[in-house]
């Protein structure tokens, strides 16, 4: 039988090239929105998607005392509560910024610190694009007022030493060394927003004070 004469290897045919589908960068909400991290519209985003992700988000990644966690949603009622008691008087949109302040979180979760800083610039750009487009999808400026920012910063450092001493097991003097020392919590504060909620109440609390604070 006659020999098969294979072709040379110029001649021959060459491998198709592997078609890959593109990374997924985006995320289907319970709303039905579809949200690109990558080129995040406001368009795609919800309050509703807002409220239910950070009601289930827990802060201190968990280790926390009590029998719910203690979730990004509470956190931002407790900062957005302690920049309204230092500074009185703040039109609503300030005030629906410091409650905004760490909305991207539904998306991308409530990284500490310390994984933030290992992360560098690119976490921080993520969050970036998020909270620019969320501040359009509710008619605040996309790029808030620096000393607004940091007036907000601060009343977040408050939160963190509160959750730090009576949740996350810090001794004050290391909270304090952390975070500062803000103006003590009366017992009924204390009691009202330093009890884990569970994540219902969490997200029926949030919506309800963002409707507040709508024109």
């Amino acid at each position: 039988m006659r020999a098969r004469t294979l072709p040379a290897a110029s001649e021959a045919s060459p491998r198709s090239p592997r078609r890959t589908a593109p990374a997924r960068a985006w995320q289907r909400m319970l709303s039905g929105r579809r949200l690109d991290l990558l080129d995040p519209s406001p368009l795609d985003i919800e309050i509703e998607d807002i409220a239910h992700g950070l009601a289930r988000v827990a802060r201190w990644n968990g280790q926390t005392h009590g029998d719910n966690i203690f979730s990004v949603a509470q956190h931002s009622l407790l900062t957005e509560h302690l920049f309204r008691r230092a500074e009185p008087g703040q039109e609503r949109a300030a005030l629906l910024c410091a409650l905004l302040h760490d909305a991207p979180e539904y998306v991308i979760g409530d990284m500490i610190s310390p994984f933030k800083m290992v992360l560098g610039d690119d976490y921080k750009a993520v969050e970036t694009r998020l909270l620019h487009a969320i501040s359009i999808r509710f008619s605040l400026p996309a790029k808030w007022p620096r000393m607004l920012v940091k007036k907000i910063k601060t009343a977040d450092l408050g939160s963190a030493y509160f959750e730090a001493t009576h949740l996350a097991g810090f001794a004050p003097a290391e909270a304090r060394r952390l975070f500062g020392q803000p103006v003590p919590l009366d017992p009924e504060e204390e009691r009202d927003y330093l009890v884990p909620w569970t994540a219902q109440v969490a997200k029926e609390r949030f919506l309800r004070r963002f409707e507040e604070l709508q024109p």
